[in-house]
């Protein structure tokens, strides 16, 4: 079988049924567009990042994901710890993945034992097959399964459009849930590891090196690219909150800069966030329609947010059918 075929393997889940969408399509109903494929802009050369104490990142760039990139448009990496390494995301594409192992294996030959997948948008998780004759624990949050079932067969056709069914892959599903904070052992260094309530997505995961001090908050932290709303709005303001409350003093964001000062990157998105839902609130009570909500709810808030344009509006629609129900 070869790892482009959407069916079961030994690690991989059961798919969802084969549909195809159109975008309009799509938002219709309620189908997370962003970071996906989308023809036109050229990235930049992937490099990796060594910022200490075993730590390896890859700072994407703010793109769409393109054939020129794999899919490679989210910061991923990994840990070495004594006994093994553990992933940190493993890239948007077959490709992508197949990019980071090479990266890993000239850096140690340690076992690769654990995969953690952050959350369910494809930039993030859909790597995960490069990683299979590794064997490692694919941890996902309990949700994440669920959610590759109602989407996974949508984001695979949309990525085999633009990527080639070749630098795409299977579709991998979690062999270890987490239900709320579990840690896991790379032998002289702790990862602890926290299922989120719902908030960029239904399914996020964050995860804290303990050794370090580190916080990799995968989309729950957006730098210099807008965020996108998938999710629950209040519930990512609350749980930003909790990030907070780890006491984190640096970070890894899903998107931007390879290594953060936490608080004040965290501020500027919750900024952002906060503008979203009170003058999303504000246009419901004034009765202002979805579609002219979605050009003018938070529009004076675009500096210093890449792809800006291509998000907010969609964010406000996420953000008033959300609200309007309050």
């Amino acid at each position: 079988m070869s790892t482009d075929e959407l069916t079961r393997v030994e690690y991989a889940g059961p798919s969802a049924g084969s549909a195809r969408f159109t975008r309009r399509e799509a938002l219709a109903l309620g189908l997370c567009m962003c970071c996906l494929p989308a023809r036109g802009s050229a990235s930049e050369c992937f490099s990796l990042k060594d910022v200490g104490n075993g730590l390896f990142i890859r700072e994407a760039p703010h793109e769409e994901a393109t054939r020129e990139n794999n899919g490679g448009i989210a910061n991923i990496g990994f840990i070495i710890g004594r006994d093994g390494v553990l992933v940190i995301d493993p890239g948007g594409s077959l490709a992508d993945g197949q990019w980071l192992r090479s990266q890993i294996r000239k850096c140690t030959d340690k076992p690769i034992r654990y995969v953690v997948m952050s959350h369910v948008h494809p930039d993030h998780c859909f790597g995960a097959a490069a990683f299979a004759e590794e064997q490692p624990e694919f941890i996902g949050h309990h949700a994440l399964s669920r959610a590759l079932d109602a989407r996974g067969s949508f984001y695979h056709e949309r990525l085999v459009d633009i990527l080639g069914s070749r630098s795409v892959g299977a579709i991998v599903y979690p062999t270890r849930e987490i239900e709320d904070v579990a840690e896991v052992d790379l032998g002289d260094r702790i990862v602890r590891i926290t299922a989120h309530d719902t908030a960029h997505t239904d399914c996020d995961l964050s995860m804290f090196d303990t050794s370090t001090g580190t916080l990799f908050p995968a989309d729950l932290l957006f730098v210099g690219r807008v965020p996108s709303l998938d999710g629950s709005l209040p519930g990512w303001l609350n749980e930003a909150k909790r990030l907070d409350g780890i006491g984190a003093s640096r970070a890894v964001p899903g998107h931007g800069p390879a290594m953060v000062d936490f608080r004040p990157a965290m501020a500027k998105q919750v900024r952002y966030l906060t503008v979203l839902r009170d003058e999303t609130r504000k246009a419901i009570a004034q009765g202002l329609g979805i579609e002219k909500a979605s050009r003018v709810v938070a529009a004076g808030e675009g500096e210093g947010w890449a792809l800006f344009e291509d998000y907010n509006g969609r964010n406000v629609i996420q953000a008033y059918k959300e609200l309007e129900w309050e």
